[in-house]
């Protein structure tokens, strides 16, 4: 079968081209693999004690975690589908600056949380998706989350994608480990995500389904039961069976476009700067609030 998509994208430069790349793999190559990639991607960064007791301390993700989930998705999604540099993307830039300016955050834990955008969604494919990427689109995913890091403030990311990985892969093998207030931050992810599909206690019939997708070091982080090698198998074999069928369909002819789902969070849709807590919790202990950051007084509306 023709891949128009790809073969497009094996013409173009991950350097110059890379937010062309990176939209034409989130909104048609890969939408569904990549807001999974992506979910991951958060969900590992609560491993890092650091940043699992601030988000713990916020209690976001815990008291009110699809409204957290919608925020936080709708500001990458901004960023992803109208470019860092639009008008939308700079919205949703200064957004999440503004946010993340209430707290002290080390320098380190930010470029470990960008490091899992650049490289989650290369190993979901690889693993789960239709097709692996090809070196021009991880190279494209790596300028591109590295151009909004730039724009976040933050220091010292790698000038290339190989030493990022080495950054990431390290960072995990030294940061990760257990503590109660990222198995908080975990389960109520986790919960949130079974939530979907199962109601109420028959949530509890899902989390085996979930730990089978985490890796070792994340069930250890997390204080998570480690599941039968039988159970990997099945839960990983129906995404590697849903991945054949989905590579032999037509291609999408239509863009996915996270910002126009309808969400019972904003029922009426939103703007971008009223993004996130509405009255974030004061956190002494693990990060002191700073006076918010002044933001664009004019309004973006979602379509």
């Amino acid at each position: 079968m023709k891949r128009t998509y790809l073969d497009h994208i094996k013409t173009l430069d991950p350097v110059r081209d890379h937010q062309e790349i990176v939209r034409i793999d989130t909104q048609f190559e890969f939408p569904f693999d990549t807001t999974r990639s992506l979910e991951f991607a958060l969900f590992r960064t609560y491993a890092v004690p650091s940043i699992g007791a601030l988000l713990a301390c916020t209690g976001e993700f815990i008291e009110h975690a699809q409204k957290r989930y919608d925020d936080t998705d709708l500001i990458v999604s901004e960023i992803g589908e109208h470019g860092y540099d639009s008008e939308r993307g700079r919205a949703a830039i200064r957004r999440m600056n503004q946010l993340h300016g209430r707290y002290e955050i080390a320098n380190d834990d930010f470029q470990y949380v960008l490091s899992t955008f650049v490289f989650e969604p290369a190993r979901w494919m690889a693993r789960f998706g239709w097709r692996p990427m090809i070196e021009v689109e991880k190279q494209a995913w790596f300028y591109f989350w590295r151009e909004v890091g730039r724009r976040m403030n933050i220091k010292h990311v790698p000038d290339t994608r190989e030493a990022f990985e080495r950054f990431n892969i390290d960072y995990e093998r030294t940061h990760f480990r257990f503590t109660e207030a990222s198995q908080r931050v975990a389960s109520g992810t986790r919960d949130l995500l079974l939530g979907w599909f199962l109601p109420g206690s028959l949530k509890r019939l899902g989390e085996p389904f979930v730990y089978a997708l985490l890796d070792q070091p994340l069930l250890t982080a997390f204080g998570y039961p480690h599941q039968s090698e039988t159970l990997r198998h099945i839960v990983q074999g129906a995404l590697r069976l849903r991945a054949r069928c989905v590579r032999a369909l037509p291609e999408r002819t239509h863009p996915v476009m996270r910002t126009a789902l309808k969400r019972p969070t904003y029922p009426n849709g939103y703007t971008i700067e009223a993004l996130g807590p509405v009255q974030p919790k004061r956190c002494p202990f693990h990060a002191p609030l700073k006076a918010p950051l002044k933001h664009d007084p004019q309004p973006m509306h979602t379509q």
